[in-house]
């Protein structure tokens, strides 16, 4: 008796799909293609609206005048005091550097949005994931892999308050 003869009858439909399992189980090329347009359409379309998300979505806009963050005497020099920017839900922080000299910062890095710190003994802003130091005065970057200086308000002093008059465009 040959090997043929000892197996069973082979059913019609594998002659008409002789395809078999673990083949039908790997993707080919043209499929493959087809997901990677898919995703890298997705990618594309989904930088484009954070790109144009600036333009279109308006801005929340300070009271007229400003807003009262606190009163002089209660930031003392070398502190810093977190803030929410009024209108938004936008973290920030400010800085006394010295006796007349403030900043404020939004709590974002610029490298992977990590909460930064200001740290007195050294006089820099830092952020903890990667090692990234921004200067205090200028928010401009030190050291790490941000790629642009830290996002600055516009501080001034009103009588005894400390108020937050908007946004410092570079």
């Amino acid at each position: 008796m040959s090997d043929d003869e000892r197996l069973p009858p082979r059913p019609a439909w594998r002659t008409d799909f002789p395809v078999e399992r673990a083949e039908a189980q790997h993707v080919n090329r043209r499929e493959f293609a087809k997901y990677l347009v898919l995703v890298s359409g997705g990618f594309a379309a989904g930088s484009g609206m954070i790109a144009i998300k600036d333009d279109l979505v308006a801005q929340p806009e300070l009271p007229e005048g400003g807003a009262r963050l606190c009163g002089i005497d209660e930031l003392p020099v070398g502190a810093s005091l977190p803030f929410v920017v009024p209108g938004t839900n936008v973290p920030a922080f400010v800085v006394r550097l010295d006796e007349a000299t403030y900043r404020a910062y939004e709590t974002k890095c610029t490298h992977l949005s990590c909460a930064v710190f200001y740290a007195p003994e050294s006089g820099r802003i830092e952020c903890p994931c990667h090692n990234g130091a921004f200067d205090a005065r200028s928010g401009a970057v030190l050291q790490g892999p941000p790629p642009r200086g830290l996002r600055r308000f516009a501080v001034e002093v009103r009588g005894g308050d400390l108020v937050l008059t908007g946004e410092e465009r570079s």
